[in-house]
């Protein structure tokens, strides 16, 4: 799922031909998004803050020939560049592992240049309540550094207090593998029966929202943003 995706294709789409130089890959875990706009900037800065994941992607665009990523350690929250570095910042599947979405966001934009874009995609908590509370667990129990999926009003306000204008949002339906999505995580066995578990004492409603499968795959609900950095 990482690897591949329309939500990819879209990051990459947005960015293409618009000539950028330093652009910043926010939370870049495998480096996806990086190798992706690589191809269309001077300079990738892949930006996460565990070391190994760091290092997979600097030896995976080295072996890719892209001689424009750069590797650096920090958090979303605490970002070690000047203001206005970047004309574009992206973020994929890593604001949910924010210990505070908010800031990490206020940082994205305070190093954005004036008239940049954001492009944010993550998986999106729905309205109800009964599924969002489900949403969540799942999501912690899988992988224990999960924080929250956030809202759509939730981004928006978000987006909003950092001072980013939000010009597109678009909501899409991503199937899991669930054998694939446990596997990536090395999620113990008695963490991957406990989501069973709960899969299992599911509601009908819940269950349909969720398209939950015999095998554990579900399908969840992802948001695609693309948010500006106003123009002094």
């Amino acid at each position: 799922m990482h690897a591949t995706g329309a939500d990819l294709d879209w990051i990459e789409a947005r960015v293409a031909g618009a000539g950028l130089g330093e652009v910043l890959d926010l939370g870049c875990g495998g480096g996806h998004v990086a190798y992706r706009l690589a191809k269309h900037a001077a300079r990738v800065t892949a930006c996460d803050l565990s070391p190994e994941m760091l290092a997979a992607v600097a030896q995976t665009g080295a072996e890719r020939g892209l001689a424009n990523i750069a590797t650096v350690e920090a958090r979303a929250e605490r970002l070690p560049f000047a203001e206005a570095s970047f004309d574009a910042v992206a973020t994929r599947f890593s604001a949910h592992h924010w210990s505070d979405a908010g800031l990490g966001l206020r940082e994205a934009a305070r190093v954005l240049k004036p008239g940049a874009p954001l492009l944010a995609v993550d998986v999106v908590a729905p309205g109800t309540p009964l599924f969002d509370t489900h949403l969540q667990a799942v999501e912690v129990l899988r992988d224990p550094s999960h924080v929250r999926d956030y809202g759509a009003a939730e981004w928006l306000a978000m987006l909003d207090e950092a001072g980013l204008e939000t010009r597109r949002l678009e909501r899409h339906r991503l199937r899991m593998d669930f054998p694939v999505w446990i596997a990536r995580m090395r999620t113990p066995e008695t963490a991957a029966q406990a989501i069973r578990y709960l899969q299992d004492a599911l509601p009908a409603e819940a269950r349909r929202h969720f398209a939950v499968e015999a095998d554990g795959s579900f399908t969840l609900d992802t948001i695609w943003i693309e948010a500006v950095k106003p123009d002094l």
